[in-house]
């Protein structure tokens, strides 16, 4: 099965990474990657949400209606999209290492027959995007306040 990778060391708590994470609806800050379609629709266990993506800066924006799979607070969020032939799964994993210290793990994991159509034209672009994210978080969590960040807004 075709993945994706990327893990940084962020200077936060995990809570304070979590809460980056958990409130889309403020992703338009610091993300520039993920895009909240529907502040409305929260993360629950069973949900659908409205996203979209930006896999390259200036790139047009795909939108996308992922189901929630998993939610554990503070430790682990997935999802799961699809279309016949093709899955992508999106786990976000947050790992304690230190006082103030949090490992965040972002992994896209493919299947489905069509994954070897799709997977070759978007594979490099979307590890940029989710390498991007990596470090607009680290940036926005570090950050002694997430006002300092309307540089990140997107445009």
């Amino acid at each position: 099965m075709p993945s994706l990778y990327a893990e940084i060391e962020i200077n936060a708590s995990r809570r304070r990474v979590w809460q980056a994470l958990w409130r889309k609806e403020q992703w338009l800050y610091w993300n520039t990657f993920l895009y909240d379609c529907d502040s409305n629709q929260t993360f629950e266990q069973g949900q659908e949400v409205s996203l979209s993506l930006r896999r390259r800066p200036g790139d047009e924006e795909t939108e996308f209606q992922p189901r929630i799979t998993l939610v554990q607070p503070e430790v682990c969020l997935k999802w799961v999209s699809s279309i016949p032939g093709f899955a992508n799964e999106h786990i976000f994993q947050l790992q304690e290492t230190g006082r103030d210290r949090t490992k965040y793990i972002h992994q896209e994991n493919f299947s489905g027959l069509l994954t070897r159509v799709f997977y070759p034209f978007i594979r490099q672009d979307e590890q940029q995007g989710i390498r991007r994210m990596a470090r607009e978080l680290k940036r926005y969590a570090e950050s002694p306040s997430s006002a300092s960040f309307n540089a990140f807004r997107k445009g």
